[in-house]
């Protein structure tokens, strides 16, 4: 069987080709459709998830992290004495204008906390010491900045909502979903250079629990005392950041649709080329009939020539959409292909083949066995 399925497959080499290539071109647009939506969609949350924090408190209906509201910064005092609660900070997150050296300006995501240190923010510190910015007018700046605020040096000044800052520190991998990047202050700092917006106010609350402490019982006392802020655990705010990007930007559609095309793609490819091999080789098929092969033994034939097609073209799309994971890195797009997502994409090819290759069976089904005895 396997060998009358590879002889069919090999008999028209051009159309293998073009059945191959079918199945690449589906496979790799769905990875780089994918891959980019992840990595997009990662940004959302990415300062959530590298966050020491089992709580976050936000302003009720906060609808990402990126959109915060200003509340009482008194209110971590009453967090503090929470039974459960080991520590608990204020932290600020809000856009401010940086002036550039050219005369324009673009927004940060600026993020302001007493002390860094003690929440893991930044994560990732290529040059400076987050100490250093409880120490007067300065700030850090992730890299990611170069693309759309120009090159900069650690030493170097600059303005942000009109006061001269000095750049203390690199930061990496810290940006949000709309690729604003992100800077590091004090939080002081970033309520003066703010004004009466945030004179004495927070953003959110950050509660890390004590040991042995239970999050249910920690965060049912926090929603008791401030009965108008939500309370949602690391892994529940991170997903409801990602959320509602994909609910309120369309994105879900998008790669809804994108996903579909390609799967449309692959399956009219390999049906066509496969339904077309089958009327070609109709007699060898009469012929396992008539030497007492049954409909299953024909299906098993076609099987295997769809998963042949499936496993070369998933491989032949695959290594493009690795490959393109670096360059896009460096233009500043990031591509997540993970093992979950390569597995998903592999078992669905070979399913989404198979189930094309049902439109030769039909034909191969009616086939009279006596049809490889007439001329």
């Amino acid at each position: 069987m396997v060998d009358l399925a590879l002889r069919n497959l090999l008999h028209n080499k051009p159309r293998l080709v073009i059945t191959v290539a079918g199945v690449a071109f589906a496979v790799t647009l769905v990875f780089m459709q994918v891959g980019i939506f992840l990595g997009i969609l990662s940004n959302a949350s990415v300062s959530i998830e590298n966050t020491d924090a089992d709580l976050w408190i936000t302003p009720r209906n906060t609808p990402n992290v990126d959109f915060s509201r200003p509340f009482s910064g008194n209110y971590v005092d009453r967090i503090r004495s929470v039974p459960g609660v080991g520590r608990a900070d204020n932290l600020i997150v809000f856009f401010m204008n940086m002036a550039l050296p050219t005369g324009a300006s673009e927004s940060l995501v600026v993020y302001a906390l007493e002390d860094f240190r003690r929440w893991n923010l930044p994560w990732q510190v290529p040059e400076g010491n987050v100490s250093d910015l409880r120490r007067g007018n300065y700030f850090m700046l992730d890299n990611s900045a170069v693309r759309r605020m120009g090159a900069f040096r650690v030493g170097e000044y600059r303005e942000v909502n009109g006061t001269r800052l000095q750049i203390i520190g690199r930061t990496e991998d810290a940006r949000s979903f709309t690729t604003t990047p992100l800077a590091f202050m004090d939080l002081r700092l970033a309520q003066r250079l703010v004004g009466d917006a945030l004179a004495g106010q927070t953003t959110y609350i950050l509660v890390k629990l004590a040991p042995g402490a239970e999050v249910e019982a920690v965060r049912r006392e926090i929603r008791r005392r401030l009965p108008f802020n939500d309370v949602h655990t690391r892994g529940e705010w991170a997903r409801l950041s990602r959320d509602y990007w994909v609910t309120n930007t369309g994105m879900g559609m998008s790669l809804r649709l994108t996903v579909f095309l390609g799967c449309l793609v692959g399956i009219v490819v390999v049906a066509q080329t496969l339904y077309t091999s089958t009327v070609e080789h109709l007699k060898e098929f009469g012929t396992v009939k008539a030497i007492g092969g049954s409909n299953g033994d024909i299906y098993r034939i076609l099987v295997k020539q769809a998963s042949i097609a499936a496993v070369v073209g998933f491989v032949l799309g695959l290594a493009p959409a690795l490959l393109a994971a670096a360059p896009m890195a460096a233009a500043g797009l990031r591509l997540i292909i993970s093992p979950v997502l390569i597995g998903i994409v592999a078992v669905g090819t070979v399913l989404l083949c198979i189930a094309a290759s049902m439109v030769s069976f039909r034909k191969v089904a009616r086939i009279d066995p006596a049809l490889v005895f007439r001329t």
